[in-house]
């Protein structure tokens, strides 16, 4: 039997390969592969072709300029990508500004040197397909017995935070971000989460990929609740971009922002990787939503309040 040695180029299927105890059999990553604790050991084989600590819009402006010249965001180590000899190799065709996608590995796998390996590609636009993505890597891994019990596992949990949400007396309307200079309501999966969670989502269309949005159009659905959790930002990360957000005109009309409602969350750790700690970031939104009803323990490391008397000191925002 041939070894099993998988090569995961995306943090969430880093995860899920962990959660199917595969661990000892990852021999490479993505440099954004941070779980789980101990993976930092694992040789990285990516790196993004721009600065991932320059501002929001600087970030924007070059993935476009990437993007209009057909460029890749990501580089792809094929030399010791090969070294590594993969069996299984974990990627993405979802979004290429989110990981490496299979046209990434084309200049490594025209060249392989031996055995091809097998490339499993998630493709997480759905709750389901987050979830069904458990078994497309179980199976491709070849342990899809592993799989479908973490499926089932994830299901009970989203189902039973659901139907304790659905018994809210309210149900806020939801505007959650997944960039912020220029603004986009976030898609995919996330709308769905914020409806299981007892809200409304007003920006942003399950099952479609995110969308640009502006003030203009924020105002417009003017949200009870606003969730800032941008791609790829931690917490503080979050915190440091908020100036083009908060200062933007109109901003401190909205109805969130006037009834201290608008939240900062960890998106790099818990709203951008579709994998096997999805149901966490739905416990997030219900805590966030229903405070009365959910408390996970969440709250000061998965997300925070933006405070009123913030708001008031335009140094915070600099």
């Amino acid at each position: 039997m041939t070894e099993l040695r998988i090569l995961s180029l995306l943090p969430s299927t880093t995860e899920i390969a962990a959660a199917l105890g595969l661990e000892a059999q990852l021999v490479g990553r993505s440099h954004e592969c941070t779980v789980p604790a101990g993976i930092e050991r694992l040789p990285i084989v990516t790196e993004p072709k721009l600065d991932i600590h320059a501002p929001s819009g600087v970030i924007d402006a070059r993935v476009k300029e990437l993007v209009r010249e057909g460029l890749s965001v990501y580089r792809v180590d094929a030399e010791r990508a090969r070294a590594l000899r993969p069996t299984v190799i974990l990627t993405q065709t979802q979004c290429e500004v989110c990981a490496v996608t299979p046209r990434d590995l084309e200049a490594a796998a025209c060249d392989w040197i031996g055995s091809a390996p097998r490339l499993v590609a998630v493709s997480p636009n759905s709750l389901a397909d987050v979830l069904d993505d458990l078994v497309r890597v179980g199976e491709g891994c070849g342990v899809r017995e592993r799989a479908e019990p973490l499926r089932a596992a994830q299901w009970q949990r989203i189902d039973a935070i659901t139907q304790r949400a659905a018994e809210a007396k309210t149900r806020p309307r939801v505007a959650s971000l997944e960039w912020i200079d220029p603004l986009m309501g976030a898609g995919n999966w996330i709308p769905e989460l914020i409806e299981r969670a007892g809200g409304v989502s007003v920006l942003g269309r399950g099952g479609h990929d995110a969308a640009w949005s502006s003030m203009a159009e924020l105002a417009v659905v003017d949200p009870d609740v606003l969730v800032v959790a941008p791609c790829g930002f931690d917490l503080p990360r979050t915190r440091h971009e908020l100036a083009p957000l908060v200062n933007a005109p109109g901003f401190r009309e909205l109805r969130a922002v006037r009834e201290g409602r608008v939240f900062l969350a960890d998106g790099f750790l818990h709203f951008n990787r579709p994998g096997p700690r999805i149901a966490e970031s739905l416990e997030i939104y219900a805590e966030i939503l229903h405070p009365e009803r959910f408390d996970f323990g969440h709250r000061g490391a998965a997300w925070e309040r933006l405070e009123t008397h913030d708001l008031r000191s335009p140094e915070n925002f600099q």
